[in-house]
């Protein structure tokens, strides 16, 4: 066995129970392998073994009260992953499936998506089992006030600054800095995501989705094509499931799903404005399930499905992790799909991967399509440092220009390797290198 493998090995020994960190460890060890055969450097200091383990693990217990006055107790965790190059950064996720394997993974991944972005920023993830979903604001807020109430002693606006992820949306950033404030009693950008009259960035809410648009962009123009005119699936409903049908439509394709947790809306005369002002309301605002869309636009809703077996050109995963399997990617390309952008986080199955290569699609994995969020948090970061903020259109401009530069860093890295238009090996090497790098600059860390 080769170092790699020897490493996933050690890996898989040690987190038995965990097959969702394993998949991603497996994915960006085995496409980065040409920079560990090139580079002495890396092997010598042993860098593998040392960036697949997380450099603090923390779990907690968070007891809240619920409305009828019973004590319900919820398991809180943070992992601290690698801060080579800046602060830990990563979301916090509230979602009945949160445990370690999902944060670590995602911790994992943020650590190299981070990188890319070229702000000086580590990677984390945070989260908890608590799912909002059907609790009122004040069974909420008593469960963000709680989990800050441990969360505080291990964050800072220079040692981690946590945001939001599937669950956490502005009421419960608010509501969790509002508690940081009174045990810390400093107003400090501890997180991101804030409200814009107390500290929040223009473009933040939008970041991610407009961000995996720019980058789709970017790919196609690779090819001489354009955005304007491709029919266009998105999954999800949340914050970059909305935001991506935004940009979508702004830049003149067609979206013609969108779906949540219970299944998925296919509208064939695509999305609109005012439609999707509607469905902003309904998610953001009623909490409704996205059945109510087809029932009050006519389209054609389907129960505990995906939305990958409706034709289209171009594909944007924004829901959860592998959500598109090895069928539904064969699916996919069967009905004439030439680009995946991946606005959710490690969104297609393995297998689903290799079918993208293998067919050679423009295929923008998560760590560098949908960076663009955290990116645009490490604005937020720096605005709050100067007490400055800035505009929508100097926000959104820094964010286009960073997408653009990832795209730039990422062919650059794959052509370098030997793999050219292969995202994921550009990816995974561009993030790698330059957190490797600096942790050999550093020593023992």
């Amino acid at each position: 066995m080769g170092l790699i493998q020897d490493t996933i090995e050690i890996v898989r020994k040690r987190n038995a129970n965990e097959p969702e960190f394993l998949q991603a460890v497996t994915e960006v060890l085995e496409s980065i392998e040409p920079a560990i055969t090139r580079h002495k450097k890396y092997r010598d200091g042993n860098i593998l073994q040392r960036i697949v383990e997380p450099e603090r693990l923390i779990q907690f217990r968070v007891p809240w009260q619920d409305d009828k006055g019973q004590f319900q107790v919820n398991r809180g965790f943070r992992i601290q992953m690698n801060s080579a190059i800046g602060p830990y950064k990563g979301g916090l996720r509230l979602h009945s499936t949160v445990c370690a394997s999902i944060l670590k993974f995602l911790a994992f991944e943020q650590v190299f998506k981070n990188s890319l972005t070229t702000l000086p920023m580590g990677g984390g993830k945070g989260g908890s089992d608590f799912d909002p979903k059907g609790k009122s604001d004040n069974e909420v807020m008593r469960f963000c006030q709680s989990f800050m109430n441990e969360l505080f002693r291990h964050i800072g606006p220079d040692t981690d600054v946590p945001a939001g992820d599937i669950g956490v949306g502005g009421r419960e950033i608010g509501y969790l800095f509002g508690q940081y404030k009174r045990l810390a009693n400093e107003f400090t950008g501890i997180l991101t995501g804030k409200g814009l009259n107390w500290g929040g960035s223009l473009i933040r809410p939008e970041a991610t989705g407009y961000g995996a648009v720019y980058f789709a962009q970017e790919m196609l123009k690779t090819r001489k094509q354009a955005m304007e005119g491709k029919v266009c699936t998105v999954s999800g409903s949340g914050n970059a499931a909305q935001y991506t049908v935004e940009k979508l439509i702004q830049v003149g394709a067609t979206v013609v799903t969108v779906s949540d947790s219970n299944g998925f809306i296919h509208d064939k005369d695509g999305i609109n404005k005012e439609k999707l002002a509607w469905l902003m309301d309904l998610k953001n605002v009623r909490r409704g399930r996205i059945k109510e869309y087809a029932e009050q636009f006519g389209a054609s809703y389907f129960e505990g499905k995906r939305p990958w077996g409706i034709k289209c050109d171009c594909a944007f995963p924004c829901a959860t992790q592998n959500e598109i399997s090895g069928e539904d990617a064969k699916t996919l390309l069967a009905n004439g799909c030439t680009l995946v952008s991946e606005a959710a986080n490690m969104p297609s199955e393995p297998a689903a991967i290799d079918q993208f290569l293998a067919k050679k699609i423009l295929y923008g994995p998560g760590k560098a399509a949908n960076a663009g969020g955290v990116a645009t948090s490490g604005l937020e970061m720096c605005q709050n440092s100067a007490r400055m903020p800035w505009s929508s259109y100097e926000v959104d401009r820094k964010l286009h220009d960073i997408m653009i530069t990832i795209h730039k860093n990422v062919c650059a890295a794959a052509t370098e390797y030997g793999a050219p238009d292969n995202y994921v090996i550009g990816a995974n090497i561009a993030g790698f290198v330059k957190v490797a790098d600096a942790m050999l600059d550093q020593g023992l860390v």
